[in-house]
């Protein structure tokens, strides 16, 4: 028995080191800086980060630096992924997080394609079972992969000012999955309500519904209209692509959004 309780006691002590040297490897690869080549392809590739306050631009370094570190990015169809493709994947992820703690927990692989990929998806309606191919741009799956279109990803970096960004969708979808669930509740900032996001994303969502259903323009993409999770991902889109607009069509959805990842876009320069 004492040599039992020896063992666990020694199994714990090793969790508890792995769990400490975890910490320790991520506070040091989060010191990490771009260099100045890495940083004139990032400007490049991603112009939004050029709005980014000072205060956030070692954040943001680190996060990426984390990003590369933890995430294996995978060519597929032939694609080979070249620095430049990984600094704007990783850009436009660390773009998502950088006010926060939040992270990427779970998330390992980002597979990438050339340009648009077909994806099979199960419906079931009672007892009826059906497969069918769609086209993507982008997938993400609970605890991962992230999957992506490259020439959308790149063309999302590049266009900061649509409203649409394939990568900030999906890892919108990475962060809302941080819950336990993909439902557009994520986990909340620190003292943040969730009672209070509720009722506002909700009332939001419906509105969004409702104005879609009767063929009215929206400022936030019709896709919203799907259900609560896509909603959330899309309205990060704009929260960080046009946050004027968003702010303006509905500011408690865009005063939610800044709570909860602890950014204003609406003041970035």
């Amino acid at each position: 028995m004492t040599v039992f309780l020896a063992l666990i006691g020694l199994f714990g002590a090793a969790l508890i080191w792995r769990a400490w040297r975890k910490r320790q490897w991520q506070q040091e690869v989060l010191a990490s800086r771009l260099t100045d080549a890495e940083w004139q392809i990032m400007l490049r590739e991603v112009p939004l980060v050029r709005k980014l306050p000072p205060t956030l631009k070692a954040p943001f370094e680190g996060k990426v630096a984390l990003f590369l570190n933890q995430v294996d990015l995978v060519g597929c169809n032939g694609l080979d992924v070249s620095d430049e493709m990984a600094l704007s994947i990783a850009g436009q992820a660390a773009l998502l997080v950088v006010g926060t703690d939040a992270w990427y927990t779970h998330l390992t692989t980002v597979l990438i394609y050339p340009g648009a990929f077909k994806s099979r998806q199960t419906r079931q309606d009672g007892y009826v079972v059906t497969e069918e191919e769609v086209v993507r741009l982008g997938e993400s799956w609970s605890r991962g992969p992230v999957v992506l279109s490259w020439q959308d990803a790149r063309q999302g970096g590049f266009n900061d000012e649509d409203g649409l960004n394939v990568v900030l969708h999906e890892f919108a979808h990475q962060l809302d999955d941080l819950s336990g669930q993909t439902d557009g509740a994520p986990p909340m900032a620190p003292g943040q309500s969730l009672a209070a996001w509720a009722e506002v994303i909700i009332d939001a969502y419906d509105r969004h519904v409702a104005n879609v259903d009767a063929g009215r323009r929206t400022v936030i993409d019709p896709y919203g209209a799907m259900n609560h999770e896509e909603f959330f991902a899309v309205t990060v889109e704009l929260f960080f692509e046009r946050p004027d607009a968003l702010q303006r069509a509905e500011p408690e959805v865009y005063r939610q959004l800044s709570i909860l990842l602890n950014v204003d876009p609406v003041n970035w320069s």
